[in-house]
Order: structure tokens, then sequence, then C-alpha cells
């Protein structure tokens, strides 16, 4: 008996030391970050900049990997099935949360396949159009769109992207069914609208900022609560009657499920010193936007907001009966 009460005790110290050491150790070569959208589009430059910056807490390099399709859920499902080892971890946006809905048939269980490493970012939206497009103010436009609904095109980024998302809040919104152009990314739909080739889009902060100040495009609202820094002049949606259109792209960082815990506080720790660094705040200030609390860039506060998020959803894609699949 005190032979197997020794053993026991022996395989708990050798637990205990493999533990230590990986804390220790980890990590031990470069992190791929899957980004599970195109090059250059607004997730990406988020992902970049931070992993930028994480490297350089981990010692180690975390490399960017761009896998899009399928509203980012082939990235998702690759790091999935990925090893557990720390060296693949997941950056995505509110599109975690609402593929659980849009995609009828997902090659993950969403609560089930990752562990959560904490929130980055909550990007704001725009409400923007074709530089020349009539309405003066965003009064004008609620009143124009609700009259013209049927000649109005609205652009996307796809089925699931977050420009879709927002523009079905924003006709529940106005309570108008706009018809709506979906592209195969950011990029083209914002040159359609920067060539009025579209009329209207609903979209990121990180990808309108430089357009709205060049004037190649006309921006008429922010999604937020309050007015932002970065556009004073800019009414929020609540101020113009349009009850509802309350939305930002939150991104947060995940790892398969699986990982050892002591990965996932090494880069949540990396995190929280990444978005605490000034010039990070600053890079993300001119995106219109900002860093994530130390608070919320842990693995309980992102596992809350995506349970909420999925349940938030879930009623509004029903409702609109669009699906990805």
């Amino acid at each position: 008996m005190a032979q197997v009460s020794r053993i026991g005790s022996f395989a708990s110290v050798a637990a205990l030391l493999a533990t230590t050491a990986l804390a220790q150790s980890y990590p031990e070569r470069q992190i791929t970050m899957v980004v599970p959208f195109a090059a250059g589009g607004p997730t990406d430059t988020v992902g970049r900049l931070i992993g930028e910056k994480m490297s350089e807490e981990l010692g180690q390099q975390i490399i960017v990997e761009n896998v899009g399709g399928a509203g980012g859920t082939l990235g998702a499902a690759q790091v999935a099935e990925a090893e557990p080892d720390g060296y693949t971890i997941l950056l995505h946006h509110i599109g975690m949360a609402t593929s659980e809905t849009l995609y009828r048939e997902l090659p993950y269980e969403t609560l089930e396949a990752f562990a959560t490493i904490g929130l980055v970012t909550e990007v704001p939206m725009t409400v923007v159009a074709r530089a020349d497009f009539e309405p003066a103010d965003m009064a004008a436009f609620v009143a124009y769109v609700k009259e013209n609904a049927d000649t109005i095109t609205m652009a996307n980024a796809g089925i699931g992207a977050a420009s879709h998302l927002c523009g079905m809040l924003l006709m529940q919104a106005l309570d108008a069914p706009i018809v709506t152009v979906p592209y195969r990314g950011t990029g083209p739909a914002m040159t359609e609208l920067v060539g009025g080739q579209i009329d209207i889009m609903c979209d990121q902060t990180t990808n309108t900022t430089e357009q709205i100040q060049g004037g190649t495009i006309k921006a008429y609202a922010v999604t937020t609560p309050e007015r932002l820094d970065l556009f004073p002049d800019l009414p929020t949606a609540s101020e113009a009657g349009l009850q509802g259109l309350d939305v930002t792209v939150w991104h947060g960082i995940y790892a398969p499920a699986g990982t050892p815990q002591e990965a996932i506080d090494r880069l949540s720790s990396a995190l929280q010193a990444a978005l605490a660094d000034p010039a990070i705040a600053e890079q993300l200030a001119e995106l219109g936007t900002a860093p994530s609390p130390a608070e919320d860039a842990t693995p309980a506060a992102l596992e809350t907001r995506l349970n909420e998020e999925i349940e938030r959803w879930r009623p509004i894609i029903e409702a609109a009966g669009v699906y990805a699949d």
C-alpha cells in the first residue's frame, strides 16, 4: 500500500515538474496566428498589430496566416483541428458568435472546440455612402432610405461579415428592405462604394476611416452609444432615432480546446502587456478604436462575451431567415 502511495506521489511530482517546465519554456518556437479573412482587411490589420507586439512579449515571433473563406469558418476549423500545444491560435471577430446560427452545419462546436485567451478590441461601425449620395445628414438619410429602399443598394463583404451583420441591423432599425449586394471581401465592396456603383454600406472604422478622411465616401453616423473622438461631428445612430443599431466588432484570440493552461495563461499575459503599450493604443486610435482593458483581455471575459453574443444574434439571424449554407 505504501508503495502505491509512493508511486502516486512520484506521478504527482512528475506532473508538477512537467507543468513547471512548460510554463518556463513556452514558447520555444514561432506561433501561427490564423486570421480567417483576407490579408489587408480590418481583422487582418488588428491581428498584425497585436501579433507583432505579443511577439516581443513572448520572445518568439507570431506569424499571421490568412485562411479566408466561408465567413471565417474555414480558418476557425483549421485551428479547431490543430495540435493543442499553444503554437496555433486564432484571431476572430464577432463572426465567431454569429456563425453558430448563420451556418446550420459547422465543422466544429464553437463552445467546445476552442479555449479562450482574451478580448483584443471593439471596433465601431460607420454608416457610409458614396460621396455623392443625396442626403445631407443622418436625419435626411433616414427619411430618404425609407422612401427609396427598393432602389437603393447596400454593399457587404459577404454573408456573415461584419458589414452584413450591421446591414441587417440597419434594415431592422429603418424597417426598410434595402437591396443588398454581397461581395467577396471588404476590399471589393469598398472599391464599388468609392466608385459609385453601390449606394451605401455599414462597415468598421478600421476600413472606412481613411476613405472618410479623404472624402471619397460620405459618413452619416457611428453605431456606438457615444460619438467617437476620431469623428466628433458624426452623430450616433440613436441620436438619429435609430434604435437597435448599437454594434461593435469585437475581436478575440482563441486556441484549440485542450491547449495547456500554462500556454493559455502565457498568451493572455502577453496580450494584456501588448494592449497596455501606448504605441498600440495610438495605432488603434488612428483606426477609430481602442485596446480592450486588462480585465477584458482574459480567458473568462472572452468566454462570457462569446456566450452572450451567440444568444444575442441567434434571434436576429433567425428572424432574417438568411443563412450562409
